[in-house]
């Protein structure tokens, strides 16, 4: 037990939150997030997965319970003290974005800390360059294309040294080339010691790259595992109006007729058990 809240990031006990008009958004959430864990919250909308991400980062504030940040309750702590932990990456990258250049926006948060300049322009520039945006820092940040404001974004976190990275939808709205692009970036940044929180409805990202998996319903936490776990109970998925990814169906239909050993999370996965197969 000492080992395990050595490890831990972030703590939520008993955290209920409603809107103005009574409605219940979270009810008696209960959730430890490790260190340098990957883990992916899905769900359909309203199940509470936005409203859980801007609770832990103090956007909210919870109406029972108690979210601890690296052992410090955040009742405790304003917004400021909270955003020098977790970066929190919005759904729509541009109500975020309000500086002239690229590298201004990297090193806005950073002036206001009161650093030297000489430390604000090396923080900014490392994180411009972390994300692939060195050569965009002269660039008016909304001339961007919809993946790399995003990127921006991650790049004015990463320059305030949080962490913990949340991220709310990063891929809505891009094609399949950005989605790759920020996903592996993300997937950089947790091989670097980040912790990373992403929402997300795209199932197959969530297998792909989430350690862990967290199934939100109606404000509560209704499934918690492993992506390999979660993915392998589509009756449960079903009462959480989820569906796993195709390659996962096509997968769990093929074993009726192959003999493979478990439903496949990605097509590297399905092609190296089909091989497998057809040499038995």
């Amino acid at each position: 037990m000492v080992n395990e809240l050595m490890n831990e990031t972030i703590r939520i006990e008993h955290l209920r939150y409603s809107w103005a008009a009574g409605t219940c958004a979270l009810d008696d959430i209960n959730l430890r997030i490790a260190d340098n864990e990957f883990t992916a919250i899905i769900g359909q909308n309203g199940s509470g997965k936005t409203t859980l991400l801007k609770n832990i980062c103090g956007l909210l504030r919870p109406a029972q319970g108690d979210i601890f940040i690296r052992g410090h309750n955040t009742r405790d702590l304003s917004v400021a003290a909270i955003s020098a932990e977790i970066g929190f990456v919005m759904q729509n990258p541009d109500r975020q974005l309000f500086a002239a250049t690229v590298y201004d926006e990297a090193a806005f948060a950073l002036k206001n800390r009161g650093l030297s300049k000489q430390e604000i322009k090396e923080r900014a520039e490392a994180a411009l360059a972390a994300v692939g945006l060195s050569d965009e820092k002269d660039t008016f940040p909304p001339a961007l294309s919809r993946g790399d404001r995003a990127k921006a974004v991650i790049a004015s976190v990463l320059a305030m040294g949080s962490k913990i990275i949340m991220l709310d939808e990063p891929c809505a709205g891009q094609d399949y080339r950005s989605i790759s692009r920020i996903m592996d970036l993300i997937k950089e940044l947790h091989g670097k010691g980040y912790t990373i929180i992403v929402v997300t409805h795209n199932m197959s990202l969530a297998a792909e790259y989430a350690q862990r998996i967290i199934v939100m319903k109606d404000g509560l936490l209704f499934m918690d595992g492993k992506p390999e776990d979660i993915f392998s109970r589509p009756q449960e998925l079903t009462e959480a109006r989820i569906l796993p990814p195709p390659i996962t169906r096509l997968s769990h239909e093929l074993r009726n007729y192959l003999p493979l050993k478990k439903d496949a999370l990605n097509a590297a996965e399905l092609a190296a058990m089909l091989v497998a197969a057809k040499r038995k």
